[in-house]
């Protein structure tokens, strides 16, 4: 039975033509997903751009020799040319015992540069504490730093992060629900149950009616083979099944720090009419300052003696204010013509953030407002 609906969904995704998206493309399995890993270790190797003589790396050297069987205190220890850095990595899913990873390495100290330097071995651990992974090898650094007796310096890039490629090797599995569970959960990217009616409807169209149900407007759920070959199978053929998205929602998304704003292709305006115009006003001080004198009759004459001087303010105003510049939207608008609208008059982007805020508060704006 499996066959047949195997080889009729063969048949029927040659059949049919290509269209917008894919599954893959627009949906992952549930429980399907890597895994962060952290860990702390030392970088040795450094050629003078280490920590020095910071307790935290001097403390982790003597901790790291005492395990070799040697004992030494801390104050014979110069951590110059090492550097107490923290280990980053991702495990990927059904990653196998034996396989590499790639690890990034970035210190918590007061060393200048990583480059040169060579990670010992620093275990990987998951959110729940145990250890996934081993890492050690020699870093790759992008980065450059260069400082004068003189205090003066050049940094290019980041030189205090580096990267290890296929320094970390994975020493435990982490088990995943793909093949324990009798049906597949396919969560959407984008929730929207519209596309989620849509995601099971082709499905079915494929493999047979039944077979995918919505479950709410992020989840699809699908029966798959219990056999894991066929289910393997079955999943990379899933995951190719076309469909058309639905349109998402209609939405004005600003960007208050860089004031770019992108407007949906689904947004509409109701009839509103929108005045725009500028005031600018400039106040120029020149205050005079006088000087004070006082007349003294002597002998020979009078005789003039500088007084206190006074200062009279001199401002002068000047008012530009350009036109309101007025537009009016009909009922229904589409997206160029509101672009077109708010280029006409010279808005802004601030003056475009305004108006459009204003539109929402009419109640003209059919669309959802984000500020991020």
């Amino acid at each position: 039975m499996i066959r047949r609906i195997a080889l009729a969904a063969l048949l029927a995704l040659m059949a049919v033509p290509a269209q917008a998206d894919r599954i893959k493309d627009l949906a992952s399995v549930a429980g399907v997903r890597s895994n962060p890993l952290v860990g702390y270790g030392v970088v040795v190797g450094l050629a003078g751009s280490g920590d020095g003589n910071t307790g935290l790396t001097l403390q982790s050297l003597q901790s790291l020799i005492s395990r070799l069987g040697l004992v030494v205190d801390t104050a014979d220890l110069n951590a110059k040319n090492a550097a107490a850095v923290m280990v980053t990595a991702e495990l990927p899913a059904f990653a196998k015992e034996g396989q590499t990873l790639d690890v990034t390495v970035s210190t918590v100290g007061s060393a200048k540069s990583l480059k040169g330097g060579t990670l010992l071995m620093t275990p990987l651990m998951g959110a729940d504490g145990e250890i996934y992974a081993i890492a050690q090898g020699n870093l790759v650094v992008g980065g450059m730093g260069i400082a004068g007796e003189d205090g003066s310096s050049l940094t290019v890039n980041i030189p205090t992060v580096g990267r290890v490629p296929e320094g970390g090797q994975v020493e435990k599995v982490v088990a995943a629900p793909f093949l324990d569970s009798d049906n597949l959960i396919l969560n959407l990217n984008r929730g929207d149950f519209s596309t989620a009616a849509a995601m099971a409807k082709a499905i079915n169209k494929v493999f047979g009616e039944g077979i995918a149900t919505p479950l709410d407007s992020t989840s699809v759920s699908v029966r798959a083979p219990y056999d894991p070959g066929q289910r393997v199978t079955f999943m990379g053929m899933l995951e190719n099944v076309e469909l058309t998205p639905d349109a998402p929602a209609a939405k004005v998304v600003i960007n208050a720090r860089s004031g770019t704003v992108v407007i949906g292709g689904n947004v509409r305006i109701t009839a509103a009419a929108v005045s725009h115009g500028s005031l600018t006003v400039k106040i120029n001080e020149d205050p005079k300052v006088t000087q004070g004198a006082t007349v003294v009759n002597g002998q020979n004459g009078g005789v003039v003696v500088p007084g206190q001087t006074t200062t009279t303010p001199d401002s002068t105003l000047a008012v530009d204010q350009k036109p309101a510049r007025a537009f009016v939207f009909d009922a229904g608008v589409s997206l160029s013509s509101l672009v077109d609208a708010i280029n006409a008059v010279g808005a802004s982007p601030s003056d475009l953030v305004a108006i459009l805020e204003s539109l929402r508060e009419a109640g003209a704006l059919r669309a959802e407002l984000v500020v991020i």
